[in-house]
């Protein structure tokens, strides 16, 4: 780390020193006003061969040095591994005074006062960061503590206050210190609880991304937690399993968090191939640990240095691609990747800048900023899963609606099917003895001149209707056509013109065409009329005073797209939603065969048609159909 350019470490000193103000300013309110701060105290290194004895304070030979810096700990030299602290006692004018010091580095720590050991912590696993409230007695006001600090990890010293005050105010002071972080990281595991019983209800595709982002909160949580001091000073018996712990949560990180990148973002080949070295490295950690447990910790160094200082470089190597990738995919304008990106990018740039301080500084950092910007990236991941639930609820809204679509559509392609089954067995039987009445009929007509000859009119007039609806009921039955050819839309529509217009005029409306010639379909010629000549029957019949059908076509990807609009009654949602339905009418005498045989017509051509109406506006219908060739 000696080859860091000074650049670099200045740089990142800037970056953490300006995060680090809100840190600073949080654990100021954490001091009560009335509390006392030690601005400063003497410190020097120990011998070689010192144990800690009160007698080695007496050598006149060792140097003291005086400290009223309490952001940073001294370079320790490199063949020294304790130390002596010399703190002087302000005035103590509370009932129950007491001290605290927030940060006392350091494995084995004892305090003398009156040439008396009065207190002794020794940790038998390597987390140093000590924090230690002392009771006093107001007679030991202008006293002078000795500390003992001895350490194998090259941490010495006081970071951060030294208060004194009430015993019971510094107590809450103690337990407020940490208690955001058993918070926050109990809140992650809970998270991530939630998560996995939630996974196993997903689809295979989805549960592998679930599972793994479980991982990611659930490991992020378990870190938070065992990387604060609040379980060492408190439950200090524990402190090798909490280590084991935060160990255990690394490496299940690391590959989790490669794979849910891979799985969100796959346009990088490199995040899998890292996920997989990852994947072997956090194994061959993690059974490095088994061995140094079953080593009775003999191999300490050996395992402190890969599961520390190489998995440090690879966290932040691996922060490093996937914060390239992410803004790589949110570039291309992905929402999520920009959320994704942005979350991330919040804690990538936070971890790196302490992980690698922390190296700067040979590990005389105490990094604290890191879970804020997990905080940060949590967040983003909880957006993008608020993001994917809406998204999905919108495809649960859209497919309901599909699904009652499709429904309402299947009922009426049964009631169709019964209809022309009943038509193609009945039509045939009913229309031999309709024509044979019918001509007998026209015989007894030619030879009445009397009142009954009116009669005999009106009979076959209801015999040439219930024809008609005979053959609605034949062609909806069998709509195939005997012979088809391609038809010229403006052709036809002219010929249809030539024949509704008289009822138009009688209605007091016009129709107007606007096609273009060359437009062009395949279908039958009678049909294709039969069927447009309903719908714009049906227009006429809507409009009143100065009505106007206008009909235009174009072309539009490939098909023929017909408009007839009026500007007649109009219909409501409920009568528009019920056309096309058999024995459906909002006329008097109407049967609704007319249009159920035009819906028909335009589905055998491979047809479209669609209904656009207001009760008062007029009816706007729309047909497609394949261009001719």
């Amino acid at each position: 780390m000696r080859h860091v350019p000074k650049a670099v470490a200045t740089l990142l000193a800037v970056i953490v020193l300006l995060l680090s103000l809100g840190h600073s300013a949080y654990a100021a309110k954490l001091t009560p006003e009335r509390d006392y701060k030690i601005p400063s105290w003497d410190m020097r290194w120990g011998a070689v061969n010192e144990d800690g004895s009160l007698d080695e304070v007496k050598d006149s030979s060792k140097i003291w040095m005086h400290i009223e810096d309490d952001t940073q700990l001294l370079r320790q030299p490199g063949n020294i591994g304790s130390a002596w602290i010399r703190i002087k006692l302000p005035s103590l004018n509370d009932e129950t005074p007491a001290v605290l010091f927030e940060n006392i580095y350091g494995r084995h720590i004892t305090l003398y006062k009156d040439g008396t050991n009065f207190y002794e912590s020794y940790r038998g696993y390597n987390y140093e960061n000590n924090r230690i409230l002392i009771p006093l007695k107001p007679e030991d006001s202008g006293k002078t503590l000795y500390i003992w600090t001895e350490s194998s990890k090259n941490r010495l010293g006081i970071i951060g206050n030294v208060m004194t005050g009430d015993y019971r105010d510094l107590l809450g002071t103690l337990v407020r210190m940490d208690v955001l972080d058993i918070v926050l990281g109990s809140t992650f595991i809970f998270i991530a609880l939630v998560l996995l019983i939630c996974s196993f209800f997903l689809f295979r595709p989805s549960m592998a991304m679930w599972l793994s982002l479980s991982a990611i909160v659930l490991s992020i949580g378990l870190m938070i937690v065992t990387y604060s001091p609040f379980l060492y000073t408190f439950y200090r018996s524990y402190g090798k399993l909490y280590l084991q712990l935060f160990d255990v949560a690394l490496f299940i990180l690391l590959p989790s968090l490669a794979y849910f990148f891979e799985q969100n973002i796959n346009s990088i080949i490199l995040i899998r191939k890292f996920r997989k070295f990852l994947t072997a490295y956090s194994l061959f950690c993690f059974t490095m640990m088994i061995v140094n447990l079953g080593a009775q910790e003999r191999l300490n160094d050996i395992y402190y240095f890969f599961s520390v200082v190489i998995l440090g470089i690879l966290l932040v190597a691996l922060m490093i691609l996937l914060v390239f990738a992410s803004v790589r995919m949110a570039l291309k304008g992905d929402h999520e990747a920009i959320i994704l990106s942005t979350g991330f990018a919040f804690f990538a740039v936070i971890s790196i800048g302490e992980l690698s301080w922390f190296f700067i500084l040979d590990g005389h950092y105490n990094m604290f900023l890191w879970k804020w910007g997990v905080f940060g990236f949590v967040l983003a991941l909880i957006a993008i899963l608020g993001r994917r639930l809406a998204e999905k609820h919108k495809q649960v809204v859209r497919y309901s609606r599909e699904l009652e679509m499709f429904n309402n559509e299947l009922q009426r392609s049964e009631k169709m099917e019964i209809i022309s089954d009943l038509a193609a067995s009945v039509a045939h039987e009913v229309r031999n003895p309709l024509q044979v009445t019918r001509g007998f009929l026209q015989l007894m007509s030619k030879q009445e001149d009397g009142k009954n000859k009116d009669y005999l009119h009106i009979a076959l007039e209801e015999l040439d209707r219930a024809s008609a609806i005979i053959t609605d009921f034949l062609t909806f039955a069998k709509p195939e056509f005997d012979q088809t050819k391609t038809l010229t839309i403006l052709d036809e529509f002219k010929h249809i013109e030539g024949i509704i217009s008289p009822m138009a005029n009688l209605q007091g409306g016009k129709i107007s065409l606007d096609i273009p010639q060359e437009i062009k379909v395949r279908g039958n010629s009678s049909k294709f009329k039969q069927a447009f000549i309903n719908i714009i029957k049906n227009s006429i019949e809507a409009l009143r005073d100065q009505g106007h059908i206008h009909v235009w076509a174009y072309v539009d990807n490939g098909e023929a797209v017909i408009h007839i609009r009026d500007n007649g009654e109009g219909m409501d949602a409920q009568t528009l939603s019920r056309l096309g339905e058999p024995y459906f009418s909002n006329k008097t005498k109407g049967t609704g065969l007319g249009m159920m045989v035009t819906f028909r017509i335009i589905e055998t051509m491979n047809g479209k048609i669609t209904f656009t109406s207001a009760k008062g506006v007029g009816t706007e219908a729309t047909i497609r159909f394949p261009v001719a060739g």
